[in-house]
């Protein structure tokens, strides 16, 4: 199958593939589109049981930021990095300055952030390199440093939107909420949600951030293959995206379903599966884009960070529009938020 005929293509506008044996660079950079500004979206690092896996992803998330960077309001075009990680590559200072170089060569059109398995630090070797670069460390109260914090900010925000409209309370009191992935964002959100007296339930592959979660939150450890079916009210999923599909949905018990993973839904039917059972979904580039925001309003310049304290916060008001019109119409949230934010597209273009 040809990349032209790959079901997760979806006309972008051009897609690149890096290698520098130097430092042990593999990396692909998709652009879904720059109606709306230049593309911007993270950069993953991820080990891939496959080449074709990691294009699938680079396409998928690519496509995911442009619906979100035009829900959000902002002045971008969707794009996505992934670097293909290997135990023969590790991280290092001369993989993410020749990541920066591939990232220079488009000129602008895109521009990169930190993502899953980089960090600030990494992006300051990016930075390096090219200035189509955010996520960088925080200038005094400017906007800046580790958008993480940002998208658990927004992602609690979606979540007190979806409990008040399913569950028809604005407490969180005795609340059970299932998190999967105590990483950046997660553990970030369960802080939050531990503040607002939700019992919590997390799960992590990564030994090391679940002892973290452990020794400073009260949580209960459920195994990674067992949260997503766990007897809750919310589940949040905060790991990799793809767990939601035609085999998972039947099983799982929450009534909510708002957390701050890409690509949760294995197909666009799966949210409609979601419907059927009366699981309110938050469609995850509506719910998960305080990071982005951040991001925006750092590269753009001259903003506070009350200013994207204010800016996350709409992202509850976003959601409670999209859960009033799928009641209203009966049509699943996510085929209204792709609605909305392929009209937002086609309007710029």
């Amino acid at each position: 199958m040809g990349v032209f005929d790959h079901a997760e293509f979806d006309n972008h506008e051009s897609l690149h593939f890096f290698q520098d044996d130097a430092s042990g660079l593999r990396a692909i950079i998709a652009v879904h589109s720059t109606a709306l500004g230049p593309a911007a979206g993270g950069c993953r690092r991820w080990i891939y049981a496959s080449d074709a896996d990691a294009l699938t992803d680079a396409l998928r998330l690519s496509r995911g930021m442009t619906y979100k960077n035009a829900v959000a309001g902002l002045k971008f075009g969707g794009g996505k990095a992934v670097i293909l990680g290997n135990d023969q590559a590790p991280k290092s200072p001369q993989l993410f300055a020749a990541f920066g170089r591939a990232v220079d060569s488009l000129g602008g059109r895109y521009i990169t952030a930190e993502d899953v398995g980089c960090t600030v630090e990494d992006m300051r070797y990016v930075r390096e390199q090219t200035e189509f670069v955010s996520g960088l460390p925080q200038n005094g109260s400017s906007a800046g440093g580790d958008p993480s914090p940002w998208t658990a900010i927004g992602c609690f925000q979606g979540i007190q939107a979806a409990v008040e409209s399913r569950l028809g309370t604005d407490s969180f009191k005795g609340l059970r909420v299932a998190v999967q992935g105590v990483g950046h964002v997660g553990l970030h959100l369960c802080r939050l949600l531990h503040e607002a007296g939700a019992e919590l339930f997390v799960s992590d592959v990564n030994p090391e951030n679940l002892a973290l979660a452990k020794s400073e939150l009260p949580v209960t450890e459920v195994a990674p293959s067992e949260l997503i079916y766990a007897d809750v009210d919310v589940l949040s999923p905060c790991a990799l995206g793809n767990i939601l599909t035609s085999s998972t949905i039947p099983r799982i018990q929450a009534k909510v379903i708002a957390g701050a993973a890409n690509n949760q839904l294995s197909t666009v039917a799966d949210g409609a599966r979601l419907a059927a059972r009366d699981i309110l979904y938050a469609p995850d580039y509506v719910i998960n884009a305080g990071g982005i925001i951040s991001v925006a309003r750092e590269y753009y310049g001259s903003s506070s960070e009350d200013e994207v304290r204010a800016d996350v916060c709409r992202i509850r008001d976003r959601l409670q529009a999209i859960f009033d019109e799928a009641k209203t119409s009966g049509r699943p949230t996510n085929e209204l938020a792709d609605e909305l934010a392929r009209n937002l597209v086609a309007a710029a273009k």
